[in-house]
């Protein structure tokens, strides 16, 4: 019976998988219009062009095209950050103080707790 519970277990964590997946499959191509629609356009007023690619070129070797897609990758990772990792934050903070659930505080290890003594000690002979 317990065989086949843990499998049941197993199906739902791939589902799950599976559900994520393709739910940030989906969720890419909003990042990245939201890059390359709206943040990419705003950079180009301030500087002038739509992107580096022609930034720093020695001959076949463009540093510019590089720093295009670094710029858009912070811009990707900016984005998922501020839209998507602070607003779940603040939704599990939200519901954690809605049903009561602290987070409890981490045990100190025994060797650092003795560590620490040894430390303190030795500072209050100087």
């Amino acid at each position: 019976m317990l065989k086949g519970f843990k499998e049941f277990i197993m199906k739902g964590n791939v589902i799950d998988l599976a559900v994520a997946v393709i739910i940030g499959t989906a969720f890419s191509a909003v990042v990245n219009s939201l890059v390359g629609d709206v943040l990419m356009p705003l950079i180009s007023m301030i500087v002038g062009e739509p992107n580096f690619d022609n930034f720093l070129v020695f001959g076949t070797v463009r540093f510019g095209a590089f720093l295009t897609v670094v710029v858009n990758f912070l811009l990707v990772a900016a984005a998922v950050y501020f839209f998507v990792v602070v607003p779940m934050n603040h939704l599990i903070e939200r519901r954690n103080r809605r049903l009561g659930i602290t987070e409890e505080e981490e045990a100190v290890d025994p060797h650092i707790a003795l560590l620490t003594e040894i430390r303190d000690s030795l500072r209050a002979r100087q």
